[in-house]
This record gives structure tokens, sequence and C-alpha cells, in this order.
């Protein structure tokens, strides 16, 4: 299969990280069955990073659809570093490799990953209903929604609403967000559908998590995630924004486009919107090391690690298409280069990012891709050569 049909097919297959408005889905929909042969396996299995392949997939950075990239790739066969495109189109100097970004709805896999510390201390059920630990705020409406619903988002809440148009949300870039009045709207509407019975993703959930969070242990969000996860995996570049619209330390700009020629910084831009489900800050070497640090059982511990990888049952299915469930407790599934390669997306306007590993870490991918169009329609052509380069092209059917 040649470069440009691999990138078809993946195209096609996944949709990957950058559906339009303001969540992002993680790696999309659990694939097809392994692919025949022992081709399909040396795409990862214990060989080198194609070198080659990655450098061509970051070749001729700035272009239209993104003006950086920022990738890092380890496993059992080595690991590869890259970075190409600018700092800013202004200056035109070279990008900062080890610059922080917006990582969008990576976010998720830090809060699913605090909710599994607290269930398992026995301070939250899993299957525990979140009214229980939010009597003032869940309605009895959603009284049978439970935690792993929010986790897996088949809570049936309904989305908090979309923002309207890009121009919509530019002009309110700067509005701060209550999270508890954003849970207060979206559950002032009828559900989506019973819990429990079909999966909608969306940022809801997560908006939820992180106030069962707060409840539960009577400290900040952010200071939850810093205190069990930051700290003790000294991630030291990567921290929860708040009210600040800017982006603290090295970085390389995001730009969007707006419309034919109007192309925009958007690096200063808030993020209240996403709280919980999408406002953390971070670079490669740290998501690198967190993505290891939870595949390997040092982030959440025994059998609750399960929930990430386990995704509902046959009779789940997504909302509005009918195609499979795809996401776990945090992150999502799809078979690439006949292995199962588990991850999540993240998506801000000017920034995407990956996170993404076999379950025995022998392949790994991070990277930070900054995307003119973030949050368009289908996937980003750099990205798409990225993880094609990294983990080769989906198993056939």
């Amino acid at each position: 299969m040649n470069a440009r049909m691999s990138r078809t097919a993946v195209a096609a297959a996944l949709a990957l990280g950058i559906a339009a408005g303001p969540a992002v889905p993680a790696l999309a929909a659990p694939g097809a069955p392994p692919a025949a042969g022992a081709a399909a396996q040396r795409a990862v299995t214990g060989r080198a990073p194609d070198a080659g392949a990655l450098r061509s997939a970051l070749a001729g950075l700035p272009r239209d659809d993104a003006t950086a990239a920022l990738v890092r790739v380890s496993g059992t066969g080595g690991s590869w570093r890259g970075s190409a495109g600018v700092h800013d189109l202004a200056s035109g100097r070279p990008a900062d490799p080890g610059g922080r970004f917006r990582a969008g709805s990576v976010t998720k896999v830090f809060t699913a990953a605090v909710v599994l510390q607290l269930a398992g201390e026995g301070r939250v059920g899993l299957d525990a209903p979140v009214r229980r630990y939010l009597p003032d705020l869940i309605p009895a409406a959603y009284g049978a929604v439970t935690v792993r619903q929010l986790l897996d988002h088949t809570s049936g809440i309904p989305s908090e609403g979309d923002g309207g148009t890009l121009e919509d949300w530019y002009a309110h870039r700067f509005d701060r967000r209550d999270p508890v009045r954003t849970v207060l709207e979206a559950t002032s509407h009828e559900p989506d559908f019973a819990p429990g019975t079909q999966q909608h993703y969306d940022n809801i959930g997560y908006t939820v998590a992180g106030l069962l969070i707060e409840r539960v242990t009577g400290e900040a969000y952010a200071a939850q995630v810093s205190r069990r996860i930051l700290e003790p995996l000294r991630l030291r570049d990567t921290y929860f924004p708040g009210a600040d619209a800017t982006i603290r330390g090295p970085h390389n700009h995001g730009y969007q486009v707006f419309g034919a020629g109007d192309l925009r910084d958007v690096t200063v831009w808030g993020v209240t919107d996403a709280w919980a489900a999408g406002d953390l800050i971070s670079t490669t070497a740290d998501l690198e090391r967190f993505t290891r640090a939870l595949f390997g059982g040092r982030v959440v511990r025994g059998p609750l690690l399960e929930a990430m990888f386990t995704l509902p049952g046959d009779a789940v299915r997504e909302y509005g298409t009918g195609k499979p469930a795809a996401y776990g407790a945090g992150l999502s599934v799809m078979r690439l280069g006949g292995r199962d390669v588990w991850g999540k997306t993240g998506g801000r306007w000017g920034y995407n990012t990956v996170i993404a590993a076999t379950r025995d870490l022998s392949r790994t991918l991070v990277y930070s891709v900054n995307s003119t169009d973030a949050k368009g329609e289908g996937m980003n052509p750099t990205a798409l050569g990225i993880v094609v380069a990294a983990f080769g092209a989906p198993s056939a059917g």
C-alpha cells in the first residue's frame, strides 16, 4: 500500500482527533480483526521507529494545514524525537521542541485517572449513582447515572451546546465559564438516552467528574490532579491555567484559519469552557512520561486500571450513528499495524495533541501539531502522517 493510499485509508477509518465543536474525540472506534500474515506486526513490535517516514511526515512545515509539530516516539525498538516548523510566523524562527501547548481533551485521561484512584481508595464507587456524591447538582431525572458512565460517555447527559460559529467562539474567547452552571444548564434538559444504553462523546461527563473530585476530596480539581499525578511523576511543565488565557513559559504559537486568507494567531485563548475536560497545558516529554507511567500501572493500580481499557458491551452503540462504542474510561482503541493502540486525542484552537501506545508499551507516540484547523472535519494531514509513520495503517478487515 503506497503512502497516499495508506493515508486515505486511515482518514476513512479514523476521523482521528479533530471533530468540529468544542469537544474532540479520542482515537476512533475499535477496528477490524487482525490482518493476516506477519507484515502487519512489523510496524510496531521490536522494530526501531521509521525515522524516514517520521521525517517525511514533518517535511515542509510550516504549510497550509500546520505551522509546527513536535513528536516523540518510543518503545522496545528505540526512540525518535523530532520537531519542525516555526515558533511563530512573524519571526520564522524554528519551533521550540520543548515548547508547551494546549493538550485539549487529553485532560480527560488525567481526570479519569484521579476518579479511578478515588475508587481504589473506597471514596467513590464506579457503579454508584453520581447523585450520591452531588445531590444538589444532579437532578432526579439523572439519578440512575453512575460514575463509570460519566467516564465512558454513556451517561445520556446532553451536550452543553457548541457555542455557535467560530467567530462566536473567538468573540467570547476570554469569557469565564463556571462548571456548576454548565452542569445545571445541561441537566435542565431531557436526557439524550437512558444511561448505559448508548455512547456520546462530549465534555459534559468530565465536567461533572471534575466537580465530583472536588466534592469528595474537599480540594480544587487542579490541586488534586497536581498532588496525585503531576508531582509524583515530576511533570514540571504540565499545569492547569485556570482563568489565565496565555501559555506560560516557552511555547510555539497556534494559528486558526477563519476564512479564505484569514489566518489569526489564537495562542491566547481562555479555556474555562473545557476545565476538567480539556484545559491542560503540557509538553511532549511530560505526556510521554505520563503515558508510560499510566500504561505501566504506576498511576492507576490493580484491576481499576482495566476500566480504562474496557469498552461498554457490544449492545452499546454510538449515539446518532449506531457505530460500535469507542471509549473506555478516558481512553479509546483502534487497530493499527496489526496491534491494538490505545490513546486519546485533544484539540484546542491552534493545537492538536495525541497520546497513544500499545498495551505492552512496545510503541508509544506523543505529538503536538499546531494545526490551522484544529477542530475541523476529518484529520489534520500532518497529524495523519505522523500516526501512519509511528504505527502503520489500520489493519484490513
